[in-house]
């Protein structure tokens, strides 16, 4: 089958209890094929909605324990080595969860190496919910006396009756809503007590690494090169035409050599607006490889008025973060329809420190590394709704555990070295790309695109004080997240300028009434 094949979403409630009624159908951002999904296991009753691309396993059991996962593994055919059954490998990646946690239990997320989040009722009736190591697929949840509602989106939680409880582990999401978020490399067994839900364990399934590896240039070379083909061809699955999002940089460039390595038809899409591009590069890039390359140019003032498809699919109230996001999620809304698999190379700039190539020294240089991998999690940047809204499964190989876990570790003399940031990246695919995209200095997707630019343009045509957009952008951010995210407004249904004159206008009544 051309495309991804995997459940996208879910949301799916565990009850002990049958007095809350079933809530109509959720209303999901990511666009795919939805079916119910239900189980029961000692006296709890499990009943959901799964978002699909192709035709997966959805809801999956054995033994009398029920699997709901959304996302796909990437180490398959290592887990089945590992159990004993090599034939494993060929089946869902439901059952090989399934499979792994019959012979490991909670240490099977500490093995799993993944883009998923998963829902698990097991013979006993507690409820597991785990994410993959960068909680790449963001997982929530939301418990009552009568049951805990399980969503990989928020949105579809915060309206819900009833009144919340606290959920030891997770994180409450602010807001007042009772929603709470499962953490990245997180595993949670969830138990109730009398009508009281109770953590009955977490376990911490991976952290960041803050110890480094002394090794010398050609090991480290040579573990990256091995490391980004291995994920960029895990990712690839059988899909024969993936899609790359080039932008003619580093980072994206090298998954698109991979891919086209890898063998088969890659195509590569790059997007910029009137204000900047990189076709150039991009095209240079392109015709190297000989992918089947196309541009797409959109008009700034287009490009910035997507925020409240941005909030819509990310669900954070970041507006630094939203802003990097907004380039993707045009791209993504404007990509012709149908089942398509895209590999970016977003993140790459975390473990490697790409935006921080002023900072000196060295020690300094891996303490913001070491800072930026500390607080990651719950911005969202790789949620796969950002691309889900337009029925798209995107994967971002950098962020590969393996892979992280090697780049982390480097020593930061190889990230920044011979006055060259990201060193060790450029040598690892010095015989795959041009000199001149290897030379090519560091830019940011909102960079390239004058998304920053854009939003400050905007803002000050429409009248907002230089001193304070910056201040303006964050105010605009958490009005939407609290219209969209916690009172399900539909982004259709949310005007930009409408938002930054509500803004403006609570700027001004706050300031009277001081």
């Amino acid at each position: 089958m051309m495309g991804p094949n995997l459940v996208a979403g879910f949301w799916a409630r565990v009850s002990w209890s049958p007095r809350r009624a079933a809530p109509e159908t959720p209303r999901f951002a990511t666009q795919g094929h939805t079916s119910a999904v239900s189980a029961a296991s000692a006296g709890r009753h499990l009943q959901g909605v799964a978002v699909s691309f192709g035709a997966p396993d959805t809801l999956v059991s054995d033994g009398g324990i029920h699997l709901l996962l959304a996302g796909e593994i990437y180490n398959r055919d290592e887990v089945a080595k590992a159990l004993g059954n090599a034939s494993a490998a060929h089946g869902s990646d439901a059952t090989l969860v399934l499979a792994a946690w019959h012979h490991w239990g909670m240490t099977a997320f500490r093995i799993l190496n993944g883009r998923f989040a998963a829902l698990l009722l097991d013979g006993g009736g507690r409820v597991v919910v785990a994410t993959d190591h960068a909680g790449s697929v963001p997982l929530w949840l939301r418990a009552d006396a009568h049951g805990v509602d399980v969503s990989t989106e928020a949105k579809t939680l915060a309206g819900l009756p009833g009144t919340p409880l606290d959920v030891a582990g997770a994180q409450l999401l602010p807001g007042g809503t009772g929603v709470h978020r499962v953490q990245a490399g997180t595993a949670l067994i969830l138990e109730t007590v009398q009508g009281e839900v109770r953590t009955a364990d977490r376990v911490y399934t991976w952290t960041p690494p803050v110890s480094r590896a002394a090794v010398g240039e050609e090991i480290a070379v040579g573990r990256v090169r091995r490391l980004l083909a291995q994920a960029v061809q895990t990712r690839l699955r059988d899909d024969p035409e993936p899609t790359v999002v080039l932008s003619g940089g580093i980072d994206s460039s090298g998954v698109a050599a991979h891919a086209v390595a890898h063998g088969g038809l890659v195509h590569s899409v790059s997007m910029g607006t009137e204000a900047s591009d990189e076709f150039g590069p991009a095209k240079v890039v392109a015709g190297h490889l000989g992918t089947d390359h196309s541009e797409m140019t959109i008009h700034s003032s287009d490009l910035v008025r997507e925020l409240p498809w941005a909030v819509w699919a990310a669900e954070i109230a970041d507006h630094t973060i939203l802003e990097y996001l907004l380039p993707l999620i045009a791209l993504y809304r404007r990509l012709p329809p149908g089942p398509r698999r895209v590999l970016t190379g977003y993140g790459a700039d975390i473990p490697l420190g790409g935006m921080h190539r002023h900072t000196e020294p060295l020690d300094l240089l891996d303490s913001v590394i070491a800072h930026d991998m500390a607080t990651f999690d719950g911005l969202n940047e790789m949620s796969p709704v950002i691309s889900g809204v337009a029925g798209i499964w995107s994967t971002h190989p950098y962020w590969d555990r393996d892979l992280l876990d090697c780049l982390i570790s480097l020593d930061p003399g190889l990230k920044r070295r011979y006055g060259r940031d990201k060193w060790v990246l450029r040598e690892a695919l010095a015989r795959m790309l041009p000199a001149e995209t290897l030379s090519r200095p560091k830019l940011g997707i909102h960079e390239g695109s004058g998304t920053s630019s854009a939003w400050t343009a905007l803002l000050l045509e429409k009248g907002v004080p230089p001193g304070r957009v910056e201040q303006c952008k964050a105010a605009m951010a958490r009005r939407m997240h609290d219209l969209i995210v916690l009172r399900t407004r539909h982004p259709d249904e949310i005007s930009f300028d409408e938002v930054l004159a509500a803004t403006e206008k609570g700027r001004t009544r706050h300031a009277l009434e001081r």
